[in-house]
């Protein structure tokens, strides 16, 4: 696993960079009109101030983790209407059989204490994944959904609909902005939820209160909704690690939406069909990561373990059309990227014309890590295999060239991806955690202190969705999806560090 350590006070509430507004792309001419009528310097300035003046989350005395779950599918989900924080609609079965799987994925936590939102959806979903414990659920109604007021009963505002799709910070209903409103209560939800004695910590709400709490824990300003998507069902995990008496924690996001179904599965992101999408594979475990500790040579081959790992993600992606697999030059990625590459080349075998689908696999050197880290001044460096405080052992120039690095390895794989000879394409990145920690940092448009904000594990897959083409960025679909390693995985709730700490 890798885990950074969350630089000092850039983290909450001082932004250094931020993202542009998420732009659908739509032939309507209402839409142009309400994109022009806010120009970027006038976005981007709102929102720099809104996250300035964002107060720090409270300190802790001791570390904490919190689970954050959807509901699972509701009637009104089923139907696609707009719910807001209306209370008409309950669990599905099907909302209910993803609950019980949501209840599996967690069975082996030892939960101090669940909150839950109040309406009916959220409060069955944590009822059925709470099961047999006889703490009572803490309902909290900071946690329902995003207030809509007149647009969540009547879908007759069409102008309004539009408005809400194309910048949805800035939308405006019966004189209130939900999206701002929305990231104020989840800071509320934070100092309850934070200053509650204990330290396993289960949250059953909504999909876009979920986004603004694992936003705003992170330092995320409303421009950011849409871009985390929460599944119905998804499980997203945050790591709290007390720092000096009184100042904000270090805050780690361990998981995102992490789902009862798969995360490559066919469908939409945040509403919209996406024909483009990178999928990040860290490689499988190496005789390194099982070390205690270690010198930087990271060039190792996969272990046992690593090899059941390349094989299950690449049995993963088997339904997948992969137009490409890129591959850091080291040789644990090079080997989890042929591992990808025979089974897709296999899988057109299983039909009757016994024809093999060629996948075009390349290794660029932007994605190598090995040669930035022996850079290191400090020549023997030994430290827990890719445990939190990881990068702060670097120097800030070693760090700073893998940031670089990473930024140009994120250009090219654009430019992969975005061939206009190909209106559909998914292209697989094989590299280390600590490249692809970057890479999500600049799809994000962050800055390297960023990185330590995000943790990922060997064997896992990190999902992201271009529904709108390259300059408006893509969508999270998932951070750290380690379902599909079955046994072979670090479970969801448990430390990935030490019994003390978590």
């Amino acid at each position: 696993m890798l885990s950074f350590s969350v630089s000092p006070s850039l983290v909450h509430h001082n932004r250094l960079f931020l993202r542009s507004p998420f732009t659908v792309r739509s032939s309507l001419s209402s839409l142009q009109e309400i994109e022009e009528s806010k120009s970027t310097v006038e976005r981007d300035l709102s929102s720099e101030l809104h996250a300035a003046a964002a107060p720090p989350l409270p300190g802790i005395r001791a570390a904490k983790r919190i689970v954050l779950v959807r509901h699972g599918q509701s009637t009104w989900n089923e139907e696609g209407r707009i719910q807001g924080s209306s209370n008409f609609s309950v669990l599905t079965k099907k909302g209910e059989s993803q609950a019980e799987t949501s209840r599996q994925m967690l069975i082996d936590d030892s939960f101090d204490i669940c909150f839950s939102s109040p309406l009916s959806r959220s409060k069955r979903t944590a009822e059925i994944i709470w099961g047999p414990r006889k703490d009572d659920i803490l309902t909290d109604y900071d946690l329902r959904e995003i207030d809509l007021y007149s647009f969540q009963e009547s879908l007759a505002f069409r102008y309004s609909f539009r408005q809400w799709q194309v910048d949805a910070a800035n939308f405006n209903i019966d004189g209130h902005y939900p999206v701002r409103e929305l990231w104020t209560r989840a800071r509320s939800c934070w100092t309850k939820i934070l200053s509650h004695e204990s330290r396993s910590v289960l949250v059953v709400a909504h999909n876009a209160v979920n986004q603004a709490l694992v936003a705003t824990a992170i330092g995320l300003g409303t421009e950011y909704f849409r871009i985390l998507l929460q599944s119905n069902c998804g499980v997203s995990v945050l790591d709290f690690t007390p720092r000096a008496e009184g100042e904000s924690p270090h805050i780690c996001l361990n998981r995102l939406n992490q789902t009862p179904n798969s995360p490559v599965a066919a469908g939409n992101s945040g509403g919209r069909k996406t024909c483009k999408r990178i999928i990040l594979v860290c490689n499988g475990s190496t005789q390194v990561d099982s070390e205690a500790s270690f010198t930087y040579s990271l060039d190792q081959p996969m272990n046992m373990l690593g090899m059941i790992q390349s094989q299950k993600t690449a049995e993963l992606l088997l339904d997948l059309k992969l137009s490409s697999i890129v591959s850091s030059p080291e040789n644990a990625c090079i080997e989890t990227a042929k591992a990808i590459s025979r089974v897709q080349e296999a899988a057109d075998c299983l039909g009757a014309d016994c024809v093999p689908r060629y996948v075009e696999m390349k290794q660029i050197d932007d994605l190598d890590i090995e040669n930035i880290l022996k850079q290191s001044k400090k020549d023997k460096l030994e430290v827990a295999s890719f445990q939190p405080g990881w990068s702060t052992r670097l120097e800030d120039e070693v760090l700073s060239k893998l940031w670089n690095q990473s930024a140009k390895a994120w250009q090219s794989l654009l430019t992969e991806l975005f061939d206009e000879s190909e209106p559909e394409k998914i292209v697989v990145v094989v590299g280390h955690p600590a490249v692809h920690v970057g890479l999500m940092g600049h799809c994000l448009n962050l800055s390297k202190e960023w990185m330590g904000s995000f943790h990922l594990d060997a064997g896992s897959i990190s999902v992201i969705d271009f529904p709108d083409g390259p300059s408006s960025g893509g969508i999270i679909r998932c951070i750290n999806y380690t379902a599909h390693l079955g046994r072979w995985s670090i479970p969801i709730t448990r430390s990935t560090v030490d019994d003390e700490e978590f």
